[in-house]
C-alpha cells in the first residue's frame, strides 16, 4: 500500500538524497559529506513467537537487516512501541531487553525511541547507520552474467503461521528462530570483499517479490534454479498442510503474472516462493567469477548460503523458475 502511494509523490530534488523510495530500496541513503553518508530504514511488527524476549530480538534483527542490505554499519536506533496497558509491563520490558541484545551484537546503540498504547503489540526500530558514498549497494545494480547468491534458508512464514495454529514440530521452530535472530552483519562483511553489483534483503515480499524489484531497478531478468534453494526444517511440511500466511496469498496473486515456470514444481516448493520472510537473508547479485568464493565465505563463517541462479538480459517476464 505504502509502495502505490510513495509513487505518487514528487521525487527528492535535494542532491544528497543518494537512494530515495523510486526503487523500493531497503533503505534511504543520505550524503553528509565526501566520504560520510547515513543509511536510515524503519520497520516495526506484531509478536510471530510466544516468548517476548525472542519476539524483541526477531523485530532488532529484521530492523537492523536493511541497513546490511545497503552495505552499510548501523550506529544508532530509535525503539517503537505499541503496547497494551492490560498487559504485565514485564512483558514489555522483555521485548525490549531482547532487542537491546541484538542491537547491542549489531553495535548499534538504542538511543530512545516512542510508545503509545495499543490493544495490539507492535515492535520495532528505525536504524540509522553509516557508509561511504561510493560504496552504497542498491537493487538497481545487478548485470547480465552476474550469479545470483542467496543467504539463509526460506520457510519462516509458514512455520510461524504452523506455531500459531500449534501444528509447528520444536525442533522446526527453533531453526526458525535462530534463523530469524541471526543478524545479516556476517553476510554484509563478506559480500563487501566481493564484486557485489546489487543487493537486497528477503522479507515480508517473499524471495520473488524482492527478485521482482531487483530485476525491476536493474532493468534485467533473474532466472532462479528452485533445486538450489534451501528451505528451513518443516518448511515444506508446514507449506504441504496448508499453513500458508495471508502474506503468501497476497504475494503470489500480485507476483504470479509476472513469473514463468519452467519447471514442474511440487506445489509445496511454489508456495515457498512467494512466502513472506522475517529477517530473511540478503539475495546478492555477484560477479559469476567471483560467485563460488562468495558462497564459499559465507559457509565457512556458518552463514546459510546457495548460488540459486543468474541474471540475464532484460526480458519479459521478469522473473524464470527453472
Amino acid at each position: 500500500m505504502l509502495d502505490a502511494l510513495l509513487g505518487k509523490l514528487p521525487p527528492a530534488t535535494d542532491p544528497n538524497v543518494l537512494v530515495g523510495f523510486d526503487h523500493a530500496d531497503d533503505a534511504g541513503v543520505y550524503q553528509l559529506a565526501p566520504d560520510l553518508a547515513l543509511v536510515q530504514t524503519v520497520d516495526f511488527f506484531t509478536p510471530i513467537v510466544d516468548d517476548p524476549f525472542t519476539f524483541g530480538q526477531i523485530a532488532a534483527a529484521n530492523s537492523l537487516s536493511d541497513v546490511y542490505a545497503m552495505g552499510g554499519r548501523p550506529v544508532s536506533a530509535l525503539s517503537i512501541v505499541a503496547f497494551s496497558q492490560k498487559l504485565p509491563i514485564e512483558v514489555l520490558q522483555q521485548i525490549l531487553l531482547g532487542g537491546h541484545s541484538k542491537m547491542d551484537e549489531a553495535g548499534c546503540s538504542v538511543i530512545g525511541g516512542h510508545s503509545i498504547a495499543d490493544e495490539e503489540i507492535k515492535f520495532g526500530y528505525a536504524v540509522t547507520g553509516v557508509i561511504s558514498p561510493r560504496r552504497v549497494l542498491t537493487n538497481a545494480g545487478a548485470r547480465p552474467g552476474d550469479a545470483l547468491v542467496l543467504t539463509k534458508r526460506l520457510g519462516t512464514g509458514v512455520l510461524s503461521t504452523a506455531l500459531k495454529r500449534d501444528a509447528a514440530e520444536p525442533a522446526a521452530i527453533e531453526a526458525a528462530v535462530e534463523s530469524m535472530c541471526a543478524l545479516n552483519r556476517t553476510a554484509c562483511e563478506i559480500m563487501l570483499r566481493h564484486a557485489v553489483h546489487a543487493v537486497t534483503d528477503v522479507t515480508g515480499f517473499g524471495l520473488l517479490g524482492h527478485a521482482r524489484e531487483l530485476a525491476a531497478a536493474s532493468g534485467v531478468r533473474l532466472e532462479i534454479d528452485h533445486a538450489r534453494l534451501q528451505f528451513l526444517p518443516g518448511a515444506l511440511e508446514a507449506a504441504r498442510a496448508g499453513h500458508q500466511p495471508g502474506g503468501l496469498k497476497n504475494n503470489r496473486e500480485f507476483l504470479s503474472c509476472v513469473v514463468e515456470l519452467r519447471a514442474q514444481l511440487p506445489p509445496e516448493v511454489e508456495a515457498l516462493l512467494y512466502d513472506p520472510q522475517t529477517s530473511g537473508g540478503l539475495l546478492i547479485s555477484v560477479e559469476a567469477g567471483e560467485a563460488g568464493a562468495l558462497e564459499n565465505e559465507l559457509l565457512e563463517a556458518g552463514v546459510p548460503a546457495s548460488m540459486i541462479g543468474r541474471v540475464l538480459p532484460d526480458a519479459r517476464p521478469p522473473l524464470v523458475v527453472i
